[in-house]
């Protein structure tokens, strides 16, 4: 066996935790630089970097609002077809808000839509959950189930996904955190209704020990733990 595929034994058990290993970048392929950097530009996404060392090779990096992953593209960084990539998903709180947003902005967005609850046929674009594609928002507005896609200018596919509770196991039960005030704001929203209707279940007295309800109830939809009733 070569030096090259030889895998050293480990040095610690396999119980030990991994190191972190942080997605940071994906690469987007582009075939014209400057109208792709307007592009993600106009979306309101931050620009961390243009950079060019000479007449072949240039790099932009962007990074999506809350973001912990960057996109790059740029001249001569990939060699993958301009518009291949495709089912890029951007995890939002608020659907509806994401879409208004980059209508605002100009950006074309698809009309918002669920899944078809398990039923993986039809001639839509191939998505997370099949590929038949229901009108509307997911109408029991569980997480994970409502979309809405648009493209960059060379057809670069990319997927809003409401996210509101995590599968559980996904998020450490004993941490909660919300990457931007928006996030934020909207869990205090789905708080406060749930609260109403806590309140409205005992009579419609008032909570005097809401902090700690709201509290409970935003930590356990986050951790996809049960929630306060």
């Amino acid at each position: 066996m070569s030096n090259a595929m030889h895998s050293e034994s480990p040095t610690e058990s396999t119980t030990t935790r991994p190191l972190d290993t942080k997605l940071e970048v994906v690469v987007i392929p582009v075939s014209d630089v400057d109208r792709a950097k307007r592009f993600y530009e106009s979306l309101g996404w931050r620009l961390d970097a243009d950079f060019a060392n000479d007449a072949d090779f240039r790099v932009i990096q962007f990074t999506p609002p809350g973001s912990g992953c960057a996109i790059i593209f740029g001249s001569n960084v990939t060699a993958a077809t301009p518009g291949s990539a495709q089912g890029l998903y951007l995890i939002v709180s608020d659907i509806e808000e994401a879409r208004r947003d980059l209508v605002a902005r100009g950006v074309e967005v698809g009309e918002i839509f669920h899944d078809a609850s398990g039923v993986y046929a039809g001639k839509d674009e191939p998505y997370l959950f099949g590929r038949l594609r229901i009108a509307g928002r997911d109408p029991e507005q569980r997480s994970y189930r409502s979309f809405a896609s648009f493209r960059d200018p060379d057809g670069n596919g990319w997927l809003f996904q409401e996210v509101t509770t995590r599968l559980p196991g996904r998020i450490d039960s004993d941490q909660t955190a919300f990457s931007t005030s928006s996030d934020l704001a909207a869990a205090l929203r789905r708080a406060a209704q749930a609260h109403g209707e806590h309140e409205k279940r005992n009579g419609g007295k008032y909570d005097d020990n809401w902090p700690d309800w709201y509290a409970e109830y935003m930590v356990s939809e986050q951790a996809g733990k049960a929630l306060p009733l």
